[in-house]
């Protein structure tokens, strides 16, 4: 008598412990390895943009060094950083429709590297007073170059610069 009562409870305890322990080793039951922790990085919600000729960043060339110091300044901020080249005529008048595509996507930050480039940020920038531009090459007195600008001159160093001037922006 005394066995059957005991044996009922521990066949109830004994599948308890085995149900636990396949669990366990099974990883949860799902049949799914378990999901590591994410690896994203969390941004704000600030977009830097950068527009460039149409090699894009190409190694080696201004614009790869320029996009060095964007994703400086993102790491440092947590900004959104993204580049669009301009296909296409390398003139103003062609990268303009480029350059109204970063407006539609809302970039805070505009910095500009190539004469086209340049040129068309400065036609549009007098008419955009919230968005801050940096122009990559030229001087702060040329027309077009407001208080929403910043001149980052070309040559050695200019990741850094560009990283810099990108961060005050945001």
């Amino acid at each position: 008598g005394r066995l059957v009562v005991f044996g009922g409870l521990g066949l109830v305890l004994l599948a308890a412990v085995v149900s636990t322990v396949a669990v366990v080793a099974g990883g949860g039951g799902s049949g799914r390895p378990p999901v590591p922790p994410t690896r994203a990085r969390a941004y704000t919600e600030q977009d830097a943009c950068l527009l460039t000729g149409s090699s894009g960043v190409a190694k080696g060339g201004e614009a790869a060094r320029v996009w060095d110091g964007m994703r400086e300044a993102s790491r440092d901020t947590r900004a959104r950083a993204a580049y669009t080249p301009v296909t296409g005529a390398q003139t103003a008048a062609n990268a303009t429709p480029f350059l109204n595509g970063l407006f539609q996507r809302s970039c805070d930050v505009v910095v500009a590297s190539g004469r086209a480039e340049v040129a068309a940020v400065r036609e549009a920038a007098g008419g955009r007073p919230k968005t801050r531009f940096v122009l990559v090459g030229g001087t702060v007195n040329e027309e077009g170059a407001g208080g929403n600008t910043t001149v980052v001159a070309a040559g050695a160093g200019l990741g850094g610069r560009v990283a810099s001037a990108v961060r005050e922006a945001l």
